[in-house]
């Protein structure tokens, strides 16, 4: 029986833990840039002991940015923050993380502070956006260009073209971001894929440009470092993407090097009606650990010790992938772990306020 606080090893990567930092938008770039307030955010979680520290979804296209604040790894100029940011995060022992992603169809939309809808040009919005489908999200987003072969194509290769640059800056980990009504998902979802090409219409087709983004990726990224994907396992609207094809989704990707899937769901339907409750999305995790013999992370409202160390005990996933309450506390695991009487190394310039006989780093 696994623990919260046990090491994990996916091929040749050990992390001292499973709670891993889940992808969070801050926002904050320009120009796609990292800075000091990611330094900061990235790096305390780093320092508040999480096995894995994810960066917010990295934009592989100015154009597939959510918001023209969003983060960005579509230049190599890129590299040079990112590699102050990641040498931090390595410091602390944990393990820095790239989540790579193209908005599609709702990207050039405004911050959450900032207003809803569409950024106009004026503000730094764009006109180019894309979607497998000339289908707009929702009122107020705007309508996307159908993706032309071509187009497809450019995509797949700034998926690997950002997965080297994260290489380069020294990110041991990527995750594809295939969730959330983004690009990816847009295409595996019948709601938003309305198309009659070899990319459209049957499940084969529908997941053709997802699988050839992980081919891509695994091509260029080390063998010995570990590929996530992150999936909406349904989206929670009948005729939509669900349960089944997910299982049978992940079970393709493992067969293209994929190692983990990072369970969610969502994000495609603006009216889905989700059932939202503490580990609710915990259940995908489980099965399709179980049903396609893949490793999984679980994912939301994931708040205390006790819970997270239940989703790990009971084999519900491999690890636990936490958002909103890492934003709440920094230094969620160092608490986790003196609740739950479990061993995790403090910062020796914190040492002093750690439980009696915990180990350093």
């Amino acid at each position: 029986m696994a623990h919260l606080f046990d090491s994990l090893s996916i091929r040749d990567l050990t992390f001292a833990n499973r709670v891993f930092v889940s992808p969070m938008c801050e926002y904050s770039s320009v120009d796609g840039y990292a800075n000091d307030w990611h330094f900061v955010h990235l790096g305390s979680r780093a320092v508040g002991g999480a096995g894995l520290v994810l960066t917010e979804a990295a934009a592989v296209l100015p154009e597939g940015r959510i918001s023209p604040q969003d983060l960005g790894i579509w230049s190599d100029d890129h590299i040079e923050p990112l590699t102050r940011i990641v040498g931090f995060i390595d410091a602390q022992g944990s393990v820095a993380g790239m989540q790579l992603a193209h908005a599609g169809r709702k990207a050039t939309t405004y911050r959450p502070w900032d207003g809803h809808g569409a950024v106009p040009e004026r503000l730094g919005g764009w006109t180019k956006v894309v979607a497998p489908s000339s289908l707009a999200f929702a009122e107020g987003y705007p309508m996307p260009h159908a993706l032309t072969n071509e187009g497809i194509q450019e995509v797949v290769e700034s998926f690997a073209n950002a997965a080297r640059r994260a290489r380069d800056a020294g990110f041991r980990v990527i995750e594809i971001h295939a969730a959330h009504g983004y690009l990816i998902h847009e295409f595996l979802s019948p709601l938003s894929n309305q198309r009659h090409d070899e990319y459209g219409g049957s499940f084969e087709n529908r997941t053709r440009l997802l699988r050839e983004v992980a081919a891509a990726v695994r091509s260029v990224w080390p063998e010995g470092m570990p590929l996530f994907v992150r999936i909406s396992v349904t989206d929670w609207v009948a005729g939509g993407w669900d349960f089944e094809q997910s299982i049978e989704l992940a079970r393709r990707l493992k067969k293209l090097g994929v190692d983990l899937i990072d369970c969610s769901s969502g994000g495609n339907a603006p009216h889905a009606k989700i059932p939202v409750g503490a580990g609710y999305q915990t259940p995908f995790a489980e099965r399709i650990r179980r049903e396609a013999g893949i490793m999984t992370g679980a994912v939301g409202l994931i708040t205390s010790s006790v819970q997270a160390e239940q989703i790990v005990g009971t084999g519900q996933a491999d690890v636990v992938i936490m958002a909103r309450e890492f934003l709440r506390d920094p230094y969620w695991p160092l608490r986790a772990a003196r609740e739950l009487g479990q061993s995790i190394a403090w910062p020796v310039q914190y040492l002093r306020a750690a439980p009696e006989g915990s180990p350093s780093r």
